[in-house]
């Protein structure tokens, strides 16, 4: 069992015809995703990477059974692709897309709440690197071949940092059973919290890594519901201890505004909570491993 993915799990890529997206798409092929189609306006009948294309989510959803979507749109379009695809009825999407504005995503989190929890879907991103379980699917950008098959849940904000986390795990030997990257923008469609409540569910996940970064609540509200509602160990690290306060430090959402939210005051935070905290991304994976003893 895995969070969101399984071999099985059909996926359609919104936005195909790029450079970039046909190139992740057929990554994404050739490590096993079920890739069934793709989507672009205007394109419905073509095929790319041995797929064929698709006019509109719905019709995609409909001739193929599609559950799970990529979105490689540019920014302007970024925020329709991802409520064309909760309108269809999709069940997860991924947002890769950089640079969406921030009122866009509002828009975006407004129209996902209209539809009931059990039918709402769950949106990963946007800026984010994806979602893999390592010898099953990979529905994003990461290097499939750092991550071993295991039960290691990674969450993190920072994609190469879950890259780092994932390829110091396959140095111990230590496999992960699905990582989630939630993106680093303000506004995003998963938080901490809620990919947590997935990984204390699954039974093939033992123990999770967290991975955040300065700016933003999402850490905290993390350490409170890890304190009251998770069962498993958790290791975390966070990224920025010497970050300045109120200067943007690589993600939008890496900004330190308010009390809680500089690096120092989150590992603080998390500690209390019985979340054991890596001091640096170099010792993530000794941690995970000693944990794991």
């Amino acid at each position: 069992m895995s969070i969101f993915l399984d071999r099985d799990t059909r996926i359609i890529v919104q936005g195909i015809t790029g450079k970039m997206a046909r190139f992740h798409a057929r990554e994404m092929i050739d490590y096993g995703s079920n890739v069934v189609g793709g989507v672009v306006p205007g394109k419905g009948g073509e095929t790319v990477e041995g797929v064929p294309v698709f006019n509109t989510v719905k019709e995609a959803v409909a001739k193929t059974g599609a559950e799970a979507t990529l979105v490689f749109v540019p920014p302007p379009a970024a925020a329709d692709s991802i409520m064309e695809a909760a309108d269809a009825g999709i069940r997860y999407c991924v947002c890769i897309t950089d640079g969406i504005p921030a009122q866009d995503m509002i828009r975006v989190k407004r129209y996902m709440y209209r539809y009931p929890k059990e039918r709402r879907m769950v949106l990963t991103g946007p800026n984010c690197a994806g979602t893999i379980s390592p010898g099953k699917a990979l529905l994003g950008i990461m290097p499939g071949h750092i991550y071993l098959p295991g039960h290691v849940g990674i969450i993190g904000r920072s994609g190469t940092l879950g890259y780092e986390a994932a390829a110091q795990l396959k140095e111990h030997g230590i496999g992960v059973s699905t990582s989630v990257g939630i993106g680093g923008d303000p506004i995003n469609g998963s938080s901490f919290r809620d990919i947590l409540e997935h990984f204390e569910q699954d039974p093939e996940t033992h123990v999770i890594c967290m991975i955040g970064e300065i700016g933003g609540p999402q850490e905290a509200e993390a350490a409170e519901y890890i304190r009251d509602h998770v069962s498993k160990p958790v290791v975390a690290y966070v990224a920025g201890m010497t970050a300045p306060k109120g200067r943007t430090m690589g993600h939008a959402g890496a900004i330190i505004s308010a009390f809680g939210e500089s690096a120092s005051e989150k590992v603080e935070i998390l500690t209390s909570a019985g979340v054991i905290v890596a001091e640096n991304p170099a010792v993530i994976g000794d941690t995970i491993a000693r944990v794991m003893q």
